[in-house]
């Protein structure tokens, strides 16, 4: 048995939270995987991984070994994806991080189609509105939602995106429109406390410099599509994501206000680590992203 072999066990397994986890999922089973991770435990004189049977945990060998040894397992799959790729066989699994807003919403139909054009790719989502840690939690990709910040990661803009401030015409009649951020503080709004900003809004002063406004109101929750419905039933003025927002707007049930307020720079993108060779079937997902956004937009 080779150390690879051994190795994609422990990473499977780790990855899985555990080996009865890790069988299901790869079709083997718990005795061999376990083999396997003991046999590799022996080979490097090292306890890699702490068992009981309640409880399953790295030891710090185990954390060190398993950061390096995913990536070596990434770096040598890619590099056979780009061989199978130059003979038009691009298939496998890609372990993607999306946020539960974009799946909500319609662009969500982009990760659909994607699996209907490309039936030997297999599509392993993780709805998670947190941003995870590609590396360390071994993602080939991750779609956010945002102005770029990390510079460690390779970003491709699908599609611009934007921020906008909502209400219902009901309120607006009722209070007013506000003519800057600053009204928005004397006024009734609804928060979303999964955005990164929670009750301090961003928005850019009349010189574009970033200004940050602390608002209040009667609900808060963690979701674009309640705090959606909580503005078009007249609870207050809230903060949206353009292509949540969209289709309300279209029917009169929403209004956008202070759209001379709004911070640009941010986008949909497609994010991966820093690798030497890309995988084929990734870099198939984000052209296939970019051609969705060009012809269907955000909407």
């Amino acid at each position: 048995m080779d150390t690879l072999t051994r190795m994609r066990a422990f990473v499977d397994v780790v990855e899985a939270e555990g080996f009865s986890a890790a069988a299901r999922k790869i079709g083997r089973s718990k005795a061999l995987l376990s083999k396997y991770v003991r046999e590799l435990e022996d080979e490097l004189g090292a306890l890699l991984l702490n068992r009981t049977t309640r409880q399953f945990s790295l030891t710090e060998a185990g954390h060190t070994y398993y950061k390096r040894a995913s990536e070596l397992i990434r770096e040598i799959d890619s590099l056979a994806e780009a061989v199978r790729e130059s003979s038009g066989d691009v298939k496998g699994r890609i372990k993607l991080s999306a946020p539960r807003t974009f799946a909500d919403a319609p662009i969500g139909q982009s990760l659909i189609d994607f699996a209907l054009a490309y039936p030997d790719i297999v599509l392993d989502i993780a709805l998670d509105d947190r941003f995870v840690d590609l590396v360390e939690e071994g993602f080939d990709l991750a779609i956010r939602v945002t102005r770029l910040e990390d510079s460690s990661l390779i970003a491709r803009r699908l599609a611009p995106f934007s921020l906008g401030v909502f209400a219902s015409p009901e309120l607006i009649e009722k209070y007013g429109r506000p003519e800057k951020p600053q009204d928005l503080a004397g006024l009734p709004c609804v928060i979303d406390t999964n955005g990164r900003w929670r009750s301090n809004w961003p928005f850019a002063d009349t010189d574009g410099e970033a200004v940050s406004i602390t608002v209040s109101g009667p609900i808060e929750v963690n979701s674009p599509l309640a705090v959606r419905a909580a503005a078009v039933s007249g609870l207050g003025f809230a903060v949206i994501p353009d292509f949540i927002a969209a289709p309300e707007v279209a029917k009169g049930s929403l209004v956008q206000v202070l759209e001379d307020y709004i911070r640009g720079g941010s986008g949909i993108f497609a994010i991966y680590p820093h690798r030497r060779y890309l995988p084929a079937k990734v870099r198939v997902l984000v052209d296939f992203l970019a051609q969705w956004f060009k012809q269907n937009g955000t909407s």
